[in-house]
């Protein structure tokens, strides 16, 4: 069996098919008893309308946008960070009327790029920031408008951002300040795909994830500005393809349990922060009097964790908005750096003596 078409309806009632188009898009155009006719027999035949994609692409405008993202499409649903960004997009799009597609886990070579050179949609928001990435080329070829998210060295005309090497380096000189000497990293994803473990400072490895070498970057600059050698902190990486907490509670074991065991750990979110408490928390170091942690981003996940984390705000929510309104106004040469900023709480004090 077919499914029913514009052109059943039309015969059915016994008008044409712009009459029943109209019936949908333009109703105004018809007077309510022909539309009353119209509808019934369509409810009647079983049709749902037309097809809004057909319809969108025939005006040139589908009332979808796509948001590209690196991550699986669980991590959507569940990481807090992004929860806050995508609400602060669906704020501006609901009242602009606009529906979202979701373009996850594309691959960063020719075929993610395929999708996104055939996906029907009127515009994009890129949150990968993944260096040398061929899905760039791929939103540049549409000639649709799209804002780039995080990834500042994309050379996208539209970009929101924020300061993520001034970030970490916040984070690092508040445990720094409060005389921690003994420092570890707790680092998110080098590059996609890459396992997780021990991360070699001084050599690192290709590390393809743009955020991740920023805040790395910051980490480093007031490690050395403080005298302290880099190549002797130890750090680890967690994995591209696990849950940030779980995969920090089980990797920060290496570094809880050295003989020189840390007395402050700097991660690069909140996820991998309270990851490193709970790892604490199983071996009976108590947080903040034995050990501090500094997180990042100030999701929910700060302020729920015992103790609340010491962590770096960004305005996940605000980003968002701002991406969605730019992308509606036809993504213009813009390039906005939203600042951070260090929120001060339960999870770090002075070093223990």
């Amino acid at each position: 069996m077919t499914s029913p078409t514009l052109a059943d309806v039309a015969r059915a009632v016994g008008v044409s098919r712009t009459t029943v188009s109209n019936a949908y898009n333009r109703p105004d155009q018809l007077s309510p008893a022909l539309r009353e006719r119209i509808m019934a027999a369509a409810e009647e035949l079983g049709y749902a309308g037309p097809d809004p994609v057909a319809r969108g692409l025939r005006r040139g405008r589908t009332g979808l946008v796509g948001l590209v993202y690196d991550q699986p499409l669980s991590y959507l649903f569940t990481d807090p960070a992004i929860l806050m960004f995508v609400a602060g997009m669906a704020s501006v799009w609901d009242d602009a009327g606009v529906s979202l597609a979701l373009l996850p886990r594309l691959e960063a070579d020719d075929a993610g790029a395929s999708v996104l050179a055939n996906a029907a949609v009127d515009g994009f928001v890129s949150i990968c920031d993944v260096a040398d990435d061929a899905r760039l080329a791929a939103l540049k070829g549409r000639r649709l408008p799209f804002v780039v998210v995080d990834h500042r060295r994309s050379g996208a005309r539209c970009q929101v951002v924020i300061d993520d090497h001034g970030g970490s380096r916040a984070a690092t000189e508040h445990l720094l300040g409060l005389g921690h000497r003994r420092l570890a990293v707790v680092a998110l994803p080098r590059s996609p795909g890459a396992p997780g473990g021990a991360l070699d400072p001084a050599d690192p490895g290709p590390i393809r994830y743009t955020i991740m070498a920023d805040r790395l970057g910051g980490i480093r600059e007031a490690v050395e500005d403080a005298g302290i050698a880099w190549d002797t902190l130890p750090a680890i990486a967690v994995p591209d393809d696990q849950s940030p907490r779980l995969a920090a509670r089980e990797l920060a074991g290496t570094l809880l349990e050295r003989p020189d065991r840390p007395t402050g750990v700097v991660a690069m979110s909140d996820e991998l922060a309270a990851g490193v408490v709970d790892a604490a928390t199983a071996r009976g170091i108590e947080v903040p009097r034995d050990l501090s942690v500094v997180g990042f981003d100030d999701t929910p996940t700060a302020t729920s964790t015992a103790p609340p984390l010491t962590t770096i705000h960004q305005p996940l929510a605000a980003r968002g908005q701002t991406a969605a309104r730019l992308l509606l106004e036809g993504a213009p040469a813009t390039f906005v750096e939203f600042p951070t900023e260090l929120v001060v709480r339960c999870s770090t004090t002075t070093a223990p003596t």
